[in-house]
């Protein structure tokens, strides 16, 4: 089967780059896949990404060494194992919130006896190789969402649920859980606290930890902190914050803001 490179990486003790994709297209996403990104997640809960447009995206994810992950829109099977079948090499799951939710996200991304995965990988197959069948279930990864006050709570119990294989920190919905405003590269001291926090406990367990962030230093200091894999932005993030600064430079001389937001 074809090897999941940041399961090679996150082995080998190295940090990955994520790249975020909520535009739904294909030359976007192929466009992307020039950059070098270590894995590249198209988004499916908050991007504008139906399946038939993910599925092409996938495609074209292919044309890269990046590993394909999703983000579903949320913990339910039918989706979870479509989007598998499509050739995704990963699964984001948001709001997983307790040991059972993780448990039931596990079930729907692996093949019995260790799930309850219907079997038909259509262009899994033909993305992953001949022997996909066999070594899905060690090759996919499964990683769940932290971002609320209850998952940070379970955390422990979530990290230690089987099949689970890291976890994915949601810096805007967590801060809403804790009474702050959405947004992404969290500097109050209590969700810094609590965000380190979510990093050590998944070494602790063996496992790795994800988060989404805004600007590559922020990114740098998750990684020093010991985050494996890291996002910066959205592509649709990136586009417009290139374009503003471009408009702003040519009129002004002077970059134009960023654009706020993290998708």
């Amino acid at each position: 089967m074809r090897e999941n490179g940041l399961k090679t990486m996150w082995a080998e003790g190295r940090a990955a780059v994520n790249g975020w994709l909520g535009i739904p297209s294909a030359a976007a996403t192929e466009n992307m896949a020039q950059a070098g990104w270590d894995s590249l997640t198209v988004d499916m809960q908050h991007g504008l990404v139906d399946y038939q447009a993910a599925v092409s995206m996938l495609q074209a994810i292919s044309l890269s060494d990046s590993t394909p992950l999703v983000r579903v829109p949320w913990n339910e099977p039918g989706i979870i194992m479509k989007l598998l079948d499509a050739g995704a090499y990963g699964v984001i799951c948001p709001m997983v919130n307790s040991p059972e939710e993780a448990e039931a996200m596990v079930r729907a991304m692996r093949y019995p006896p260790d799930g309850e995965r219907s079997f038909g990988p259509a262009r899994a197959a033909w993305y992953g190789g001949a022997d996909y069948a066999e070594k899905a279930n060690e090759t996919l990864l499964a990683l769940p969402m932290i971002e609320t006050r209850r998952a940070v709570e379970s955390l422990d119990a979530i990290l230690a649920t089987p099949g689970v294989d890291g976890i994915y920190v949601g810096p805007a919905d967590l801060g809403l859980s804790y009474g702050y405003p959405a947004r992404g590269d969290r500097d109050e001291p209590e969700l810094r606290e609590i965000i380190r926090g979510i990093a050590e406990t998944a070494e602790k367990h063996g496992k790795a930890a994800g988060i989404h962030c805004g600007a590559p230093a922020y990114a740098r200091e998750m990684i020093e902190w010991g985050f494996k894999l890291v996002t910066v932005q959205a592509d649709s993030m990136l586009l417009n914050s290139a374009a503003r600064r471009a408009v702003a430079l040519t009129r002004d001389g002077e970059a134009g803001g960023d654009g706020g937001g993290l998708y």
